[in-house]
């Protein structure tokens, strides 16, 4: 039996009526969310910044790391009929991660002494036999010292692009009759951990003035990641979430280390006339692994509250501590870049999000 074509044409006219209905998710596909942070990180055991007087040596490791606020910010789009396809960006930091750390001597006298020197004080380190400060050797301003006190003031920021992938439905819309869902997430990421130590020496002769050493060491990592959603909703409304991911990237490290006087002034390399202060750059490889660990609370379908816990793994990094030299002769003392370390940053996230 011949059944002519209905549209008489060689040509497709159109979808029927009522084909794909049903295909298309109504969700929200706008998402935007804000959390509060609080966070610290590991320090390195630290380097000694005075000879060893009673029992009591100072060190960099010993002004420790605070928990200080910060914010977490994201938004994103999903795409497609199925809204199985997103792209997100997000950024997140902390800053003045840090403390402070001081040390004050008996401050007896040693009347043996041939020059009359005070072995109850403070010897610095570093030592600057080829530094000038204002005419006089750094010598006068780092040895005979009544006070030395070692700050910290750190910074953290992350900056992400990603494109994520749900396996399954969007976990915030779970049908009943399943419980978990999977996405996989690749994207770019910038990673900074930013050092930032500051030694005041305070010598017993007050009308000399206090001459500080300062050490800012700065990575700036980025490159590719990779990584994994995985959600467990295990009450009706409640889901736990965990978010795992990882990168190898370029490292761009400087650090800037000088020696100078409360006002300002900076102290003079004895040979050059040049100014005691020295910028270094170098280029590394290094990684990092994070995970999220968290719950969320879907409260509506456009609003979701939650709180969690971050831990943050970087390695083959800069320090300042790692930077802090024994002896400042030349600018070469103060040249170059020591990398190799790691911290782990780590604290608590709490916010929500919301989709339109």
């Amino acid at each position: 039996m011949y059944v002519a074509d209905p549209v008489a044409g060689d040509t497709f006219a159109a979808m029927p009526a009522g084909v794909g209905d049903g295909l298309e998710k109504q969700w929200p596909r706008w998402f935007a969310g804000a959390s509060g942070l609080v966070m610290t990180r590991t320090l390195p055991t630290g380097a000694a910044t005075m000879q060893p007087l009673g029992g009591v040596q100072l060190a960099t490791g010993d002004t420790g790391a605070s928990w200080p606020g910060g914010v977490d910010l994201h938004l994103g789009r999903w795409f497609g009929l199925r809204q199985q396809h997103a792209v997100e960006f997000i950024y997140w930091g902390v800053y003045g991660v840090g403390g402070s750390a001081s040390v004050t001597p008996p401050g007896f006298i040693d009347s043996t002494s041939p020059d009359g020197a005070s072995s109850g004080l403070i010897t610095a380190i570093p030592q600057a036999p080829g530094v000038t400060v204002a005419g006089q050797p750094a010598s006068a301003f780092l040895t005979n010292l009544d006070g030395q006190q070692i700050s910290r003031s750190d910074v953290i920021n992350d900056i992400e692009i990603n494109w994520v992938y749900s396996l399954w439905d969007r976990p915030e819309f779970l049908p009943r009759e399943r419980t978990v869902n999977l996405m996989w997430l690749a994207g770019f990421r910038y990673f900074q951990v930013g050092d930032n130590l500051s030694l005041q020496n305070s010598p017993a002769n007050a009308a000399l003035g206090n001459l500080n050493f300062n050490v800012a060491t700065n990575n700036n990592i980025y490159g590719a990641q990779v990584g994994a959603k995985f959600d467990w909703r295990f009450l009706p409304v409640v889901r736990l979430n965990i978010v795992p991911k990882f990168m190898i990237g370029g490292n761009s490290i400087t650090n800037t280390s000088s020696l100078m006087q409360a006002d300002g002034a900076y102290g003079t390399f004895t040979a050059t006339g040049m100014p005691a202060k020295v910028h270094s750059t170098l280029g590394v490889f290094s990684w990092l692994g994070s995970v999220d660990t968290g719950l969320a609370w879907d409260v509506t379908d456009r609003w979701t509250l939650s709180l969690g816990y971050r831990v943050v793994g970087v390695g083959n990094i800069a320090q300042a501590d790692g930077q802090w030299p024994t002896s400042i002769t030349t600018a070469g003392s103060l040249s170059g870049i020591a990398a190799g370390s790691s911290t782990i940053v780590h604290g608590g996230f709490a916010g929500f999000e919301g989709r339109y």
